[in-house]
């Protein structure tokens, strides 16, 4: 339950992950306002289902954060507001530096003015870059290959030295391949542009798409194409609100990965995709990407250890039926 009914600022919060973490924050009685620039967040989720505040504002507008610290009594931060389109951070670095990096920086110093110590990161499995073993543990080189996942892994850098100078306490999520939608279909993934598997084939599922497109079906894997680790987005709320609750009873720092700690192939997702919709679609088989490692999947021992969090929806024909009502609803299918 919330903790004497802390406030929490959700930055991001309109966003995919981020408005699943305010539902769930929600729902153990804490209060939420959301900072978001809306530049890939939505309104009408926040405002509509959420019933939440929402403040349009960015996390490099320093006067913006101080009013909201100084006009509230904020307990903590959850903080969702990243770029997270890792092509898009190889063509353009200094926008993800700039939001990634400094948007943080900006953010950890209002914090800091503001007496506010207890920060939840939203962080990534890009951290570590090719994986040497699978799966993935906290204790795992984090060498990142693109700018996305090198600008988490410097706030990540950052929160620790802060932790060291300012006393800030913080709880760091490393998550795999979020996915999935609400459980009750009040809020799903809606990215523009999209460039997750799940929603792809949904979206080729409902005639939105003319084929989805498979990249590399040579890799050292069962079928040949990329393994990865599905997470639920509901899942990955509710250890947010574990994290939190750790920090606020007084927790020291920690970081934590966040996957199912198993994992399926491209093509396993697509036959999955195929029997819960009950629709046939094109399939399309491409080069490899630069970049990709034939399998990603990580250990989530520490947080079901430290945290006591359990996924409640580790199957992937779960995850991909939540997911489709969602976008029937979202995108008119039927």
């Amino acid at each position: 339950m919330a903790e004497q009914n802390a406030t929490i600022l959700v930055t991001g919060g309109a966003g995919y992950i981020g408005s699943h973490a305010v539902l769930a924050l929600k729902q153990a009685g804490y209060n939420v306002v959301v900072l978001d620039n809306l530049v890939y967040g939505h309104r009408e989720l926040v405002e509509e289902v959420l019933k939440t505040e929402l403040i349009e504002g960015d996390t490099t507008d320093r006067p913006l954060l101080d009013q909201i610290f100084t006009s509230r009594s904020i307990d903590a931060v959850m903080h969702f507001a990243a770029y997270a389109y890792v092509g898009e951070s190889v063509s353009n670095p200094a926008k993800y530096y700039r939001n990634n990096v400094f948007g943080t920086l900006v953010l950890l110093e209002a914090m800091q003015a503001a007496g506010v110590k207890n920060f939840v990161f939203s962080s990534t499995c890009a951290s570590y870059g090719i994986p040497q073993e699978v799966p993935i543990t906290e204790d795992h080189p984090q060498v990142p290959i693109n700018p996305y996942g090198m600008s988490k892994l410097m706030v990540e850098k950052i929160l620790a030295d802060f932790g060291v100078a300012y006393d800030l306490k913080s709880v760091i999520f490393r998550y795999f391949n979020a996915a999935g939608a609400d459980p009750e279909g009040r809020l799903g993934e809606d990215h523009n542009p999209e460039t997750h598997l799940i929603p792809l084939v949904l979206q080729t599922a409902l005639g939105l798409r003319d084929s989805i497109k498979v990249f590399g079906s040579d890799y050292p894997t069962p079928d040949g194409t990329c393994i990865r680790d599905y997470i639920h987005v509901a899942d990955l709320a509710d250890a947010h609100v574990l994290g939190l609750e750790y920090l606020l009873k007084g927790g020291e720092s920690s970081r934590f990965n966040l996957g199912n700690g198993n994992g399926f192939s491209v093509l396993e997702v697509i036959e999955a995709a195929k029997q819960v919709t009950g629709r046939d679609f094109r399939v399309d088989q491409c080069d490899r990407r630069p970049g990709d490692p034939p399998a990603l999947v990580g250990s989530s021992e520490r947080a079901r250890k430290i945290l006591g969090w359990t996924p409640h929806y580790a199957d992937i024909h779960t995850i991909l039926t939540h997911a489709w009502n969602w976008h029937q609803k979202r995108h008119g299918g039927t």
